[in-house]
């Protein structure tokens, strides 16, 4: 199976304490929002981190597939 990149937005601007938490993602800060980018070998590391973001009380707003490049 191909990994695949997801993004996840929640509620909330992550701290540096909090985004250190998701050290293995690319950490986007917004107003209100945070955003998290990481690529997944399989659907258990993506759940993983839905785990993870869950256990922190974290507010989902959206996860989304990012479709790879043409070609």
């Amino acid at each position: 199976m191909r990994a695949q990149t997801y993004e996840i937005t929640f509620l909330g601007q992550a701290n540096s304490a909090l985004r250190a938490e998701f050290d293995d993602c690319e950490v986007t800060v917004g107003h209100g929002i945070t955003t998290l980018r990481a690529e997944f070998p399989d659907q258990g590391a993506l759940t993983g981190l839905m785990v993870r973001i869950s256990s922190l009380k974290l507010d989902v707003i959206d996860v989304s597939l990012v479709a790879p490049p043409p070609g």
